[in-house]
């Protein structure tokens, strides 16, 4: 049976991925054919007429792809690039997929400015409407052509080499990007004034330069922060994580975070706010505080005290693995 074609579009870092799962995987009965990234030029989208060239060059490139004949377009989260695309190919009568990581619009409320989502749920609205859904959570969307998928970044390399947490004080971990739909500035501001002795370091980038100042002024006075930046290499983040003892992710809003599996395959529990309490999922290893000092402090104690219970206990856990990940994409597109 011959394999169907599939063109990405907003590609980025996760199309890179589908491209290598799809190719080192020669059941998955796909073929990557075209590979169009929605890569904005930061450069160019300070002058007008140079984002325009850019528009322009990007609705070329989707279009060149259509000589790619009965090709599948599978879109990577909606920007106001994918929803150009998309509007092109429902007129020419293309197939079309969207991944959604998260919904969106908590993300553009940050970019914009919460004016500014009505805008967005407008795109999100067309794209979906025509479009089917494959997403991280039954929140993100529950109409028909809908397909949940389990998330994942775990390969062979996290299920070796455990290493035993050094438990004589607190190591807080923060993996994530830097923005206020994360809650790390908030979560700052109350760790600076936690009378308990704890260690924080922060993992992650930001693009916000409002948020970054204030991220910025939170921390430049800490003895008890560390923030090394983004860390790309796989292997330094497990270690990262080996290196620390309770994962915390401070998120308004949440999906469904790579993160809490990482930290919990490496047997590393993880605390969060009431407001994520849906992200459990049965799973082990989980605690929930509420968004004050006296709660979070409480809770933290009670992970220390019961640390290797807690860790027997996520050990019970099953974690779906990458390829699975790409392997249920596959299956949808190759189905549907």
């Amino acid at each position: 049976m011959p394999k169907k074609k599939l063109i990405l579009i907003g590609a980025g870092k996760m199309g890179e991925k589908i491209t290598r799962e799809i190719i080192n995987d020669p059941t998955s009965g796909l073929e990557v054919v075209g590979f169009v990234d929605d890569k904005i030029d930061l450069n160019a989208s300070k002058k007008f007429s140079l984002l325009i060239l850019v528009l322009i060059q990007f609705i070329f490139f989707v279009l060149s792809t259509f000589k790619n004949k009965n090709s599948k377009y599978y879109l990577i989260c909606i920007t106001p690039y994918t929803f150009i695309a998309s509007l092109f190919l429902f007129i020419f009568r293309k197939k079309v997929y969207v991944y959604l990581i998260s919904s969106g619009h908590e993300e553009w409320a940050n970019l914009l400015g919460n004016w500014s989502v009505w805008i967005y749920d407008l795109m999100f609205k067309i794209v979906t409407s025509n479009a089917t859904v494959i997403a991280l959570h039954d929140r993100l969307y529950n109409k028909k052509n809908f397909h949940v998928i389990n998330s994942s970044t775990l390969d062979d390399k996290w299920f070796k080499n455990f290493k035993e947490a050094r438990t004589d004080k607190v190591r807080f971990l923060y993996v994530a990007r830097i923005n206020p739909v994360k809650g790390i500035n908030e979560f700052l501001e109350m760790f600076n004034n936690l009378e308990m002795e704890a260690e924080l370091s922060i993992i992650g980038k930001t693009n916000n330069l409002r948020h970054q100042k204030k991220f910025k002024s939170l921390i430049e006075n800490s003895k008890n922060i560390n923030f090394p930046g983004y860390i790309s290499s796989r292997q330094e983040l497990i270690n990262t994580y080996d290196n620390h003892n309770i994962l915390i992710l401070p998120s308004f809003t949440e999906g469904q975070p790579y993160v809490v599996d990482e930290s919990l395959v490496r047997r590393r529990p993880v605390l969060i706010f009431e407001d994520i309490a849906q992200i459990i999922k049965g799973r082990k290893g989980i605690f929930v505080a509420k968004r004050n000092a006296t709660s979070f402090i409480e809770t933290t104690k009670f992970i220390m005290t019961n640390y290797s219970k807690i860790q027997k206990d996520i050990e019970q856990n099953n974690f779906p693995l990458e390829k699975d990940m790409f392997q249920e994409i596959s299956n949808v597109v190759k189905n549907n």
